[in-house]
């Protein structure tokens, strides 16, 4: 059979040994998100400003910023005094790494020596295009040499109108571009190897043009992957709450309550000290979380994070488990209004019920791995709420909160408890007549003769 034999040429053809399996497998770094997660919110993927690698290079909607980066290009080449052929050397030297980030590179890009400088062009122009765009941005407001004061990228005018969508679009999980390339890029516009460039320096500088709040990285930290992990490890630092309890109660798999009950059971919340989403913690009844600015670009921000942790191995479930925690303890509009009132929520995107809808949007079809990162913390909260002396409390307090917020219920409630009592006493009196009367008013049968 033919396809029979296909197989077989395959085998021998494709026979490749553990090791360089996972060495193939260690480069992935930039997916396309599948279908199956996209379907859950596709705007949040795809780039409307400006494409940053070869996933949307060429999509019509943005090929008006194709001029900007061409622009950009010669401003670097003029300031730096450095030959173009010494970039593109420069980045062949590792295009082998480059094209291996992208899962899935699509065969224009890879195969011929035509096709290969085409990539190379393409890396070149995005990088030098995302390094004169953090260069003028650092520039806070200053008129930056090479660009008119009215320029519409680059200048303050696009500092305020117009960066903000490139900042976010370079958190999209498909427009990312290595940070080897950046790294690459400043060695040969600086004239120093890349041996003597500092990982800190380039991780330092993303970061401060994505988040200027954000805490940068230890130093001597390697290399990011890309601008979205440079990100998202600022977000993740500190260890978690550490296991600690009974057997029994380490053995809870259940999910952590809404805050409305864990505010009703005795426990206080307040936010953390750091940002760091490793930093929720359960001491004492006080539950402390890193405070939550939701704002446009959160949604966005989130689902990409969390597609990179569902498709690169190794890369854990930390912002994942994070979400889902939030999905949980807010539960409702109530929730948010309470996390909002101690500081720990930050509401810049309407009502409390948007937010509360938000995170549960966020967590339809999640997978989460049955050790999540905040396994502690549900078991902890949650023996600390089956307390027999807390359960009773937190039943009063529901149910004090329960009339309080619906005033119709108590009248609704009496009527029904006045009814049922008035039953109840109608039906003794009924039994009690039934007896007195059997007992003392009726005659008595005539005996038989």
């Amino acid at each position: 059979m033919a396809w029979a034999e296909n197989v077989e040429k395959m085998l021998k053809d494709t026979d490749v040994s553990v090791e360089e399996e996972v060495s193939r497998w260690q480069r992935h770094c930039i997916y396309r998100v599948p279908k199956y997660i996209k379907d859950l919110n596709p705007k949040a993927y795809r780039p409307v400003a400006v494409s940053l690698g070869p996933f949307h290079h060429g999509d019509p909607e943005l090929l008006p910023m194709e001029e900007h980066k061409r622009r950009a290009l010669r401003r670097l080449l003029r300031r730096c005094g450095r030959p173009l052929m010494e970039f593109a050397v420069a980045v062949e030297s590792v295009a082998d790494e480059l094209e291996s980030a992208y899962v899935g590179l699509g065969a224009e890009w890879r195969g011929s020596q035509g096709k290969r400088e085409r990539f190379v062009e393409m890396m070149i122009v995005d990088g030098c295009f995302l390094l004169e765009v953090m260069r003028v941005t650092a520039a806070a407001g200053k008129h930056v040499d090479g660009y008119a004061p009215n320029d519409p990228v680059f200048s303050s005018h696009g500092v305020l109108h117009v960066v903000p969508f490139i900042r976010r679009e370079m958190l999209m999980l498909e427009n990312q571009l290595p940070l080897l390339l950046l790294k690459t890029l400043v060695a040969v516009e600086t004239a120093k190897p890349p041996e003597m460039q500092v990982d800190d320096f380039i991780n330092w500088m993303v970061l401060r043009f994505l988040s200027p709040a954000s805490r940068l990285p230890a130093y001597g930290a390697a290399l990011a992957l890309h601008p979205l992990d440079v990100f998202r490890r600022s977000m993740l630092y500190g260890q978690y709450q550490p296991r600690r309890g009974s057997p029994e109660m380490l053995e809870l798999t259940d999910i952590i309550r809404p805050a409305v009950e864990l505010r009703a059971a005795g426990i206080q919340f307040k936010p953390s000290e750091a940002d760091s989403l490793h930093d929720i913690r359960f001491r004492r009844g006080v539950l402390s979380m890193p405070p939550v600015s939701v704002d446009d670009s959160t949604e966005y921000m989130l689902l990409n994070m969390m597609a990179f942790e569902r498709l690169h191995v190794g890369a854990g479930n930390d912002v994942t488990a994070f979400v889902f925690f939030m999905d949980n303890i807010i539960h409702s509009a109530q929730g948010v209004a309470l996390l909002c009132s101690v500081g720990i929520i930050e509401n810049a995107v309407g009502t409390d019920g948007e937010v509360a809808k938000l995170f549960n949007r966020l967590t339809k079809n999640l997978v989460l791995e049955p050790d999540s990162a905040l396994d502690a913390v549900h078991k902890q909260v949650n023996a600390y709420c089956r307390e027999p002396w807390r359960v009773f409390r937190a039943k009063i307090v529901l149910a004090d909160r329960y009339f309080k917020n619906n005033p119709w219920a108590l009248p609704s409630l009496t009527s029904v408890v006045v009814a049922l009592v008035a039953t109840v006493l109608q039906t003794v009196f009924a039994l009690l007549q039934f007896f007195k009367d059997n007992g003392n008013g009726s005659p008595a049968a005539p005996s038989p003769k």
